[in-house]
Parts: structure tokens; sequence; C-alpha cells
């Protein structure tokens, strides 16, 4: 007799304990006792916490946290904290910022700290004079913003401009307010959220339009961090090293397949800061690839050249909306301790640190392409994952990865029959 399949509409789900719910995702998907265990230790994250941060909470998922050495940042040594399941990433970094640090290493600046948000109104039959009354009603919206987060107005922040466009879409026009507001020390969206959702009615009362979406704009444009750094020749190779860098870069600006790549990799070093330091990753990284297109077509963050003297110079400008106030940042433990060791007192420092990170980051996958290739040092990396893949365990992992390496075969089944002709010879 077939049994039937066990259903996902679980009642009351969210009300249970967390061990009640370990216990019922157990029963539908055939969690043995050993698995439920690891689902319950929640490592250095109280239960509590973890139950009160997102919904329906069964247990946590531990991400490794390196530390980048060699980093100095405007004149100022750093360590930096980076969470990232990727092999090789925490390497790069340290391994580019060596090769510059004798040369001053990387220099940073910022547009400043604004966000912004995004009312729609539609159903209005004359759009541009719509847009007009609203532009009219300046002083008022800004007196109706900063009313939302007076804390935020008392710390030097609030509303700063109010821009108004005309937007022609597949359903008619559409008059879109930006809110533009100075968030401080915070990434701002739950600020100018608030604003927006204050703001709409109004909107829509002066226009006899109507107000839809009401939310912020993760393309910060407006929260540009930038870095920029020289790598002598004499540091990176030579001149063959510094020109097979340089059209990679070209080849990534010119052709989106490659960019899509290559914007991957200095997210690599962004992300990894970023949640380390317990912001938001999808917000950044949905910025930094929005802002690649931002001239219609999809190209490199990057820039890099040659200098008169025949150094290579590389530059960074990317949309950073993290912040230290709010969110995971102040709640999370191990948050906390990454923007401890960073050092950083505010989230202008922080963004343009993290700035400096994706170049750093840029810079060794791009040497690694134009050079070796990128899998030498990434699968040498690798081939301890896949040692562990197949069992090894303390001293076995870098014996066996040894052996993949030397063999230029990284894979699972080489490895298992490494590691059984290793521990046949021990008997």
């Amino acid at each position: 007799m077939k049994h039937p399949a066990p259903s996902s509409r679980i009642g009351g789900f969210h009300k249970l304990a967390i061990p009640e719910r370990i216990q019922a995702v157990a029963g539908f998907a055939g969690l043995d006792a050993a698995e439920q265990a690891h689902l319950a230790n929640t490592g250095n994250l109280a239960p509590d916490l973890a139950d009160h941060l997102i919904e329906n909470v069964i247990g946590t998922m531990n991400i490794p946290v390196g530390i980048a050495t060699n980093m100095k940042i405007d004149g100022v040594d750093r360590l930096i904290p980076m969470a990232t399941e990727e092999s090789s990433v925490v390497a790069a970094v340290c391994n580019a910022a060596r090769q510059c640090y004798d040369n001053g290493g990387f220099v940073t600046s910022m547009s400043g700290t604004l966000m912004i948000a995004q009312v729609q109104l539609t159903g209005v039959p004359d759009p541009e004079h719509a847009r007009i009354r609203i532009l009219e009603r300046r002083a008022e919206i800004q007196v109706l913003c900063d009313a939302c987060d007076p804390v935020l107005v008392k710390l030097g922040g609030g509303f700063r401009d109010l821009e108004v466009r005309v937007l022609q879409t597949q359903s008619g026009a559409m008059v879109i307010s930006h809110l533009v507001v100075d968030t401080r020390d915070a990434m701002g969206a739950n600020a100018v959220n608030t604003m927006a959702e204050k703001l709409a009615p109004r909107i829509a009362e002066w226009t006899g339009g109507q107000t839809n979406l009401r939310i912020l704009s993760n393309l910060a444009d407006r929260r540009l961090a930038r870095a920029r750094c020289t790598w002598r020749l004499t540091d990176i190779g030579g001149e063959a090293v510094r020109d097979g860098m340089v059209s990679a870069y070209h080849f990534a600006d010119a052709d989106p397949y490659r960019a899509a790549t290559h914007n991957k990799g200095i997210m690599n070093g962004i992300s990894a800061v970023v949640l380390a330091t317990g912001n938001d990753t999808r917000a950044v990284e949905a910025g930094a690839h929005a802002y690649a297109a931002r001239r219609g077509h999809y190209g490199s963050l990057t820039r890099w050249e040659v200098t008169a003297g025949g150094d290579l110079a590389g530059s960074i400008e990317v949309p950073m909306a993290v912040g230290l106030v709010g969110g995971a940042t102040k709640l999370h433990p191990t948050a906390k301790l990454g923007l401890k060791i960073l050092g950083v007192h505010s989230a202008e420092e922080l963004a343009r640190v993290i700035a400096a990170v994706g170049l750093a980051q840029n810079f060794s996958a791009m040497k690694a392409l134009a050079t070796t290739g990128i899998q030498k040092g990434h699968m040498a990396l690798h081939a301890q994952n896949i040692a562990m893949m197949a069992g090894a365990e303390g001293e076995e992992v870098q014996q066996v990865a040894r052996v993949l390496i030397d063999l230029g075969t990284v894979r699972l089944d080489v490895a298992q029959a490494e590691l059984q002709r290793l521990r046949s010879g021990r008997r």
C-alpha cells in the first residue's frame, strides 16, 4: 500500500518552539537523531536570538570567517573580517594587498550617505503638471519627512532633496517622487520607507492620482564608495602581467558575459565583508550590478589603466549602502566582533574599507587569469575540500590534497582512492 506524500501544510508551525519545529521537519524529511541534533546546535548564535532574527527557525548556517591581512587603507593598517564559504577569496585579498602595501596601499573616498525612497503615482491625467505640483510642496515634504525620525535629524541626517520624474511605462505615465535622505550611520531602509509611507497619501491628495509602491531604491548612487590603488610594475611581475590584466579589464568592460564573472569576483570580496559585519548582502549586490549597467551596457565595476611611469592603476566606484546601526549589526555577536576588528567608527568608513577590498579582490582575480590561470590557486585550496568530502580527517586532509595537486586532478573519485591507499598503508 502506497503511503500518501507528507504535506507541507503544518498548522501553527511559526508558534512552535525550535525543538518542536525540528521534530516536525524531521518527520517530513526523514531526519535521523544525529541530523536533528545538528540542526539544534546553533553554534555561537543563541537559539532565542536566531528565532527573533527570522521566521520559522530550525537552525543556523555557519559560514567560515577569515581575516584578510596586509590591508593598508588611507594610511591605516586594518585586519578585514570576511565571511565566505569559497576557497581562495580571503587569500586573494591578502596577496593583492601585500603587493601594494609598500607603495602606500589603498586610497578611498565617499560621495555621501544619501539614500533614495520612491513613491509611485499612477492614474494622473496631467502627469507633467502633477510633477510640478509635488515639487512646489518641497518645504512641506521636508517637514513631514523629518518628523518621521527626529533622532536621525538630531544626529545630523534627515531629508535633503526632492526629485520628481515622469516615467513612460507599458501601463501609461507614472509620476515617481524621490525622497533623498541622509541616513548617516544607518543603512537607512526603515527610515526612508517610513517617510515614503507617510508622504504617499499627501501626494495622492495633491495630484488626484493614486499612489502605489512606497519603497527605497537599492540603486544607492548617492552613496558611492570609491577606492584607488597603484601597483608598481616591479611588484606585480613586469609589463606582460600588467598588459594582460589591462586586456582582461577591456574584455570585461566590453562584454557582459565576461563582466558578469568579473564583477562576481569583485563581489566575492565585497559581500564577504558585508556579511561579516551583519549588513545586507542582497541590497549591496543589487545596487552594484544595477550601477554596472548605468551606461545602458553592463560592464566592469572597476577601471584599470597604465600610469605615466608604467605602473598599474586600479579604481572602483560602487554603491555601498551599509550601516553600523540597525539590523543584525547590533544584534549578531559575530557581526559586532567583525566591526570591532575592523575598527571603523562610521558607516562611511566601513563603506570605504569594503570598496578597497573589492578592488583588491579584482586585482588578484585578473592577475591569476592573465598569468597562471584561475584554477591553479583556486584548485589548490579546493583540493582540501575534496579530500574532506572523500572522508579524510586530520593530517589526512593535507596528505590527500597534496596528491591531488601533484596529479593535477582534483576529483572526488581520485581522492577516495588515494585515501583508501593511504589508510591501507598504515595497516
